[in-house]
């Protein structure tokens, strides 16, 4: 059977993300925001998708690849009339004291070999594909609007080629520049230039400023540019990923729109960010979510959008094919309504850098014991209820041991907060909470089989138990640890490395793919208890399933190690980070840079 890789590569600038297709067609490209109706989203349906391509005349083979250590993206066509380049980038640099990231899409063709002829095919639109957008022709533009908004093709190509979508000689370096909302009024040839050359030295300088450890260290390089393109910068929220409606598993259902920020992800990316010393993206993470803690709310909720946004109405959208036929196409996610306690405890130990480490400045933040507080009081208000769970369950609700877990933790977080602003009736709170998730999680415990099952009562067994180990719960060196790890292993671990979330009926039946964060969770309790070299080689397998270009899917098929899910999930780059990282501490591989 073949095994099924997404076929695109991704670009972005902390404003946006694009997907380019192998063969060249921006199949996926979300305008002005994360969440926005797609303009381009071939991905979903290639002929309501819209099209945006730039096609060679007759058969052709495709090879695509990064510019080294940056975010973008090259893709050469090769026939048999000759080769071509397509550089695609989102402008990323430093200016008057700020980072210009514009919605600019920009695409650069030139010839490697021979005489190429292409086709250039520009055909946005509106509304998730329900409208065409008209156009208009300009001096050397052309015009896109859908009623509301605009975008402008300014171009050095002749508009008649592309009105009329004519194959014609490239016989010289041609640009496309794609602009949202404005006019583009400079020069296309020298703005393209000049852009490549300054987004081009601000991803190479990013990778210079961040500490990346010597254990698969080009690995961790493309995981931590794709992570920080996920953060929208305006308001530091971090997506999931930038796709929806990517299936678990063909037919499964399981289609989810995942443009929006997790809460009980956060601990996850801030440790990430931490490992690579990008303090600014931290900052700016930390600054979404108090902006989250201080609204008059009686809870979380597990997910927000980018900003801040509480209602994300779930919609089918049942014009839409879906990919590959996959349906339903879902936008919004009717998770947010969702009771997920974990979210608490993520949170408070995600801000504990700001108390412990001295490279932030707290004793300038005002609000420590209110934030502190309010934090507190989440916990003691939840910590006796159900819920749905870190995997959203959304007709089940459990005592779940991962969520007594991260109130545990959050509890141990905020004692050492407390004591940090001396705030002893806070300390006092924090010990209450620390011994009453403590027996939570122990009330999980199966002595006969020497394992903490996923919920209080239950007997299934769950991949989020392994944070017992990678949360210091328990001693990594102990037998219960070790005993812990092995039941899981047992029931759970895949081929090669892969870890199945669970194995029991959830709302849509048995999971048919594995989890390929969990599996890196699996590599890390591996590296904690000892067991390195079991550790190295789960890694090293769990390399093989990213795509051409080492971009990593939510899901993996243990059977034919095919990619499936949203992609590329942020969250299964930065748990191939702190894996990378928890390896290269044992094997004592420090950062080159």
């Amino acid at each position: 059977m073949e095994r099924h890789t997404y076929q695109t590569g991704i670009i972005g600038n902390c404003a946006f993300l694009a997907h380019i297709n192998k063969n060249t067609n921006v199949d996926w490209l979300c305008w002005p925001r994360f969440d926005s109706s797609f303009v381009f989203g071939g991905i979903l349906d290639e002929e309501k998708g819209g099209e945006f391509s730039i096609r060679p005349h007759g058969e052709f083979e495709s090879n695509q690849y990064y510019l080294e250590n940056t975010n973008i993206l090259c893709t050469e066509i090769r026939n048999e009339e000759g080769t071509y380049r397509i550089t695609d980038f989102a402008p990323r640099f430093h200016q008057y004291e700020r980072y210009y990231k514009p919605l600019m899409l920009i695409r650069k063709i030139e010839v490697v070999e021979g005489n190429p002829r292409i086709k250039v095919t520009c055909k946005p639109v509106s509304n998730y594909g329900l409208e065409k957008q008209t156009q208009s022709r300009g001096s050397n533009h052309i015009l896109y609007m859908d009623g509301e908004t605009s975008m402008q093709l300014s171009t050095n190509i002749s508009l008649s080629y592309i009105e009329d979508e004519r194959y014609f000689a490239l016989n010289d370096t041609r640009y496309l520049i794609m602009t949202y909302g404005y006019n583009l009024e400079a020069p296309v040839e020298s703005t393209a230039e000049r852009f490549l050359l300054e987004t081009k030295k601000y991803w190479r300088t990013w990778i210079k400023h961040s500490t990346i450890a010597g254990y698969q260290q080009q690995l961790v390089i493309r995981s931590a540019l794709v992570l920080k393109i996920h953060q929208y910068e305006d308001t530091g929220a971090i997506i999931a990923a930038s796709s929806t409606s990517l299936p678990e598993s063909p037919g499964s259902t399981r289609n989810w729109d995942y443009r929006y920020c997790w809460m009980r992800d956060t601990y996850y990316v801030i440790t990430a960010l931490n490992h690579i010393g990008h303090f600014e993206e931290m900052e700016r993470y930390f600054n979404y979510i108090t902006d989250i803690s201080f609204r008059e709310d009686k809870r979380y909720q597990p997910l927000f959008g980018i900003a801040g946004e509480r209602v994300l109405t779930e919609h089918i959208l049942k014009h839409l094919k879906g990919y590959m036929g996959n349906q339903p196409v879902r936008i919004g996610n009717q998770a947010f309504e969702h009771i997920q306690n974990d979210i608490y405890g993520q949170v408070l130990i995600s801000m504990l850098p700001l108390y412990t480490d001295n490279r932030f400045i707290y004793s300038e933040r005002k609000d420590s014991a209110i934030w502190l507080d309010y934090l507190l009081s989440k916990i003691e208000r939840t910590i006796d209820e159900k819920d749905a769970g870190i995997w959203e369950f959304r007709n089940l609700a459990n005592n779940h041991c991962y969520t007594n877990l991260f109130q545990w933790a959050g509890a141990k977080a905020a004692l050492k907060m407390a004591t940090k602003i001396g705030n002893a009736e806070y300390e006092e709170r924090a010990n209450i909470l620390i011994d009453k998730a403590a027996a939570h999680i122990e009330a999980c415990y199966d002595p006969e089989r020497k394992v903490y099952n996923h919920a209080v009562g239950s007997e299934h067994l769950d991949a989020s138990t392994l944070q017992l180990i990678l949360m210091n719960y328990l001693d990594p060196e102990s037998d219960r640890a070790k005993d812990h790890l092995i039941a899981l292993e047992k029931e759970l671990k895949a081929a090669n490395g892969l870890f199945y979330r669970y194995r029991h009926t959830d709302d849509f039946g048995k999971p048919k793919t594995t989890f390929l964060i969990c599996a890196f969770w699996y590599v890390e309790a591996l590296a904690m208890v000892g067991r390195i070299d079991d550790a190295v080689e789960a890694f090293e397998s769990l390399t093989g399933y990213g795509n051409h270009l080492d971009l990593f899917a939510e899901d993996i098929d243990e059977h034919d190690g095919s990619q499936w899910g949203n992609f590329p999930q942020a969250y299964s780059h930065v748990g191939l980070m702190n894996a990378a990282h928890r390896i290269a501490i044992k094997l004592d591989k420090p950062g080159f840079l």
